[in-house]
């Protein structure tokens, strides 16, 4: 009866598709307000079209994890094996990853070298598997779930983007020393976060 009862879980929950999109991409921003992702934000947010690539990887590996969690927590409760549910969206993540770093390494190998290391580490990124653990733990059904990680997904590439624009103008500004650098990327993503909090409001 339990697993019965863990099957119906989109019985469970109401949230409206507009309300889980609005709430994943700036409510909620998996970066800005759970401060999940923040390697490759602070590491590849240099330029905007390098945070718009990297942005849409992320979002591409958000949205196939999403729809592979989703079924295996279905099999897992079936087979009464939810202590694998955490090894198994790993392995899925992974491979997602490693799909697309194929892809991009093929067609576009100037991208492949500029995002460098920070490809191979989405299989790190704890944003990813943030929207796995939490399209389970809040009882999405499979539409719920896709639009849940679409929006994450663009609220990951929105704030890459908004953070890549600011850096790009601040090369063109005289900074004082002592903040330049890693300091001043760190104060403007902290401000970033503070103006983010005032979506908040859009919650209810």
């Amino acid at each position: 009866m339990r697993g019965v009862a863990q099957l119906r879980v989109g019985d469970m929950n109401t949230d409206s598709l507009g309300f889980i999109f609005i709430s994943a991409t700036v409510i909620n921003n998996f970066v800005l307000a759970y401060f999940l992702g923040i390697c490759p934000f602070l590491g590849v947010s240099a330029k905007i079209d390098t945070a718009m690539r990297m942005g849409i990887a992320v979002t591409f590996v958000m949205l196939v994890s999403s729809m592979a969690a989703f079924g295996i927590h279905i099999v897992l409760v079936a087979i009464d094996a939810l202590y694998l549910q955490l090894i198994a969206y790993i392995v899925v993540i992974a491979t997602t990853v490693q799909l697309v770093e194929m892809i991009i390494k093929k067609y576009s190998p100037a991208l492949f070298r500029t995002l460098g290391i920070f490809l191979p580490l989405i299989t790190t990124n704890c944003a990813i598997l943030g929207v796995a653990l939490w399209q389970t733990s809040r009882q999405y059904d499979f539409l719920q779930s896709v639009v849940f990680a679409i929006g994450a997904g663009l609220g990951f590439c929105l704030a890459l983007i908004i953070m890549a624009g600011l850096r790009e103008e601040l090369e063109l500004s005289d900074v004082p020393g002592i903040v330049d650098g890693a300091a001043l990327t760190l104060i403007v993503a902290g401000i970033l976060s503070t103006a983010f909090m005032g979506f908040g409001g859009l919650g209810g």
